[in-house]
C-alpha cells in the first residue's frame, strides 16, 4: 500500500512537473511569433490586400452579344439561322480613360502597405504586451519567494507559541502578535498572486500556451537595463520616425487619400466602350460588318460629392498626422524620464548590501530563537525586511518595464 501511494505520488509530482515551463525572453518571443493566434489571424489581411491587388489590375471582360432569328414567317421557319436566315453578332470592350485603372492599381498597392503596417504595429504592441507579462511574472515570483520563506519561519514560530502558549510559558498577546504578522503577510502575498494570475494569463493567451510559463532571468539580462543613456530627443525622434509602424501608418494613410482624391477625379470622365458586331441581314446590305463606340455623356454626374468626400478625409489625415507628430515627442521624453528617473532610483541603492541584508535577517531570526531579543523587536524587523526586500524587487520590475515601454516607443531595442 505504502509502495503504490508513493507510486501515485511520484506521478503527481511528475504531472506538475511537466505542467511548468521554464522560458528565458527569447524563447518565449520565438514561441510567440511561431503560435501567437492574432497575429496569425492579421497575416490574413496582408494576403487578401495582396489578392485586391491583382484584381485591381483586371480589366473588365469584354462583352459578347448574339441576336438569332426565331421564327422566318416568310419561310415560315423556326430558328431559320443559316445562309437565307438572320443573324447578328457583337463584342464589346470597356476602354477605361483618365488613368482609371493605373490610380485603381496604385491605391490597392498602397492598401497592401498599410495592412503590412496594420500587422506591424500589431506586432510591436503583442510584444510589449508579452515582455511585460514576462517580468511582471518573474519579479512577482521573486517577492513571492522572499514573502514565503518569512511565513514559513512564523508559521513555524506560532506553532511553538501555541503550544508554550497553553503551558503558560509565553503571553497569549505574543502569539496573537504573531498571528497577525503571519495574516498581514498572506494578504500582501494575495494581491502579488491576483496580479500573477492575470500575467500568466496573458503570457499563455500571447504564446498559445497551455502550460504554467516560468520565467527565468540572468544578472545581465537586468543589468543591460540600468545603463546610462543620455536623451538624444531628435535622435530618439528620427529612429521613432523611421521605426515605428503605427508613425508610418499616419503617413501611408495621406498618401492613399490622395491616390483616392485622383482616383475620385478619373471617375468624373467617362469612359469608352469599343465594339465591333456583324449582322447578316436587316442593315443597309446583307452580311454588314461594324465599328461601335459609345460614351457616356457627363452631364449630371461628374462625381462632385465623392471627389469632395475624399479632398475632406485627406485634410482630416493631415490633420491626425500633425497630432500625431506633438504625441510622439510628448511620449518620447515622457518614458525617457519614467525610465531614467527609476534606473536612477535602483542605482543609488547598492546591490551589494542584498547579501548582508541577507546576512542580517538570519541573524536576526537566529537571535530570536535564542531569546536574545524580544518579539516586538522581531516583528518589526520582519515587517521592515520584507517591505524592504520587495520594494527593491518592484524598483527592479519599474526599470526593466520603463525601459521596455521606451524600447517600445522607439521600437528599437535601446538594451
Amino acid at each position: 500500500m505504502k509502495k503504490l501511494f508513493g507510486l501515485l505520488l511520484l506521478l503527481f509530482i511528475n504531472q506538475i512537473v511537466v505542467a511548468q515551463k521554464t522560458v528565458t525572453l527569447q524563447e518565449c518571443e520565438s514561441q510567440f511569433l511561431k503560435n501567437n493566434l492574432f497575429l496569425l489571424a492579421s497575416h490574413y489581411n496582408i494576403d487578401a490586400s495582396k489578392a485586391l491587388t491583382i484584381q485591381a489590375r483586371i480589366w473588365d471582360n469584354p462583352t459578347l452579344t448574339a441576336d438569332l432569328n426565331a421564327y422566318n414567317p416568310e419561310r415560315g421557319k423556326y430558328f431559320d439561322i443559316g445562309t437565307q436566315g438572320a443573324k447578328s453578332f457583337g463584342i464589346e470592350q470597356l476602354i477605361y480613360l483618365g488613368g482609371k485603372k493605373r490610380n485603381e492599381v496604385k491605391l490597392a498597392q498602397t492598401n497592401e502597405q498599410l495592412a503590412e503596417l496594420e500587422f506591424n504595429d500589431l506586432l510591436r504592441t503583442l510584444k510589449l504586451q508579452l515582455r511585460k507579462s514576462f517580468y511582471t511574472v518573474y519579479f512577482n515570483s521573486k517577492n513571492l519567494e522572499t514573502t514565503d520563506k518569512q511565513l514559513s519561519h512564523i508559521e513555524d514560530l506560532i506553532n511553538s507559541y501555541s503550544v508554550q502558549a497553553k503551558k503558560g510559558n509565553v503571553p497569549l498577546k505574543d502569539l496573537v502578535r504573531l498571528q497577525s504578522l503571519f495574516l498581514n503577510f498572506k494578504n500582501e502575498r494575495m494581491e502579488v498572486v491576483n496580479n500573477s494570475i492575470e500575467e500568466q494569463a496573458n503570457l499563455k493567451l500571447l504564446l498559445n500556451e497551455n502550460q504554467t510559463v516560468i520565467p527565468t532571468l540572468t544578472d545581465s539580462d537586468f543589468n543591460k537595463y540600468t545603463k546610462e543613456i543620455l536623451f538624444d530627443a531628435k535622435s530618439f525622434e528620427t529612429e521613432a520616425i523611421a521605426n515605428r509602424p503605427d508613425y508610418l501608418l499616419k503617413q501611408k494613410d495621406i498618401e492613399a487619400n490622395e491616390l483616392n482624391v485622383k482616383l475620385q477625379k478619373s471617375l468624373s470622365i467617362p469612359d469608352l466602350t469599343l465594339g465591333a458586331s456583324y449582322t447578316q441581314r436587316g442593315g443597309a446590305f446583307d452580311n454588314q460588318k461594324n465599328i461601335n463606340i459609345g460614351i457616356p455623356l457627363p452631364l449630371w454626374n461628374k462625381n462632385k460629392g465623392n471627389i469632395q468626400f475624399a479632398k475632406t478625409i485627406l485634410e482630416q489625415s493631415k490633420i491626425e498626422k500633425q497630432s500625431f507628430d506633438l504625441e510622439l515627442q510628448t511620449e518620447i521624453a515622457s518614458n525617457w524620464n519614467k525610465w531614467n528617473e527609476s534606473r536612477k532610483n535602483y542605482k543609488q541603492i547598492n546591490p551589494s548590501e542584498n547579501s548582508d541584508f541577507e546576512m542580517v535577517y538570519n541573524g536576526i531570526l537566529e537571535n530570536f530563537q535564542k531569546r536574545n531579543i524580544s518579539l516586538l523587536e522581531f516583528t518589526d524587523f520582519m515587517e521592515s525586511y520584507n517591505q524592504a526586500a520587495v520594494q527593491l524587487n518592484e524598483l527592479k520590475k519599474k526599470v526593466v518595464l520603463s525601459g521596455e515601454e521606451l524600447n517600445s516607443t522607439i521600437n528599437k531595442d535601446l538594451f
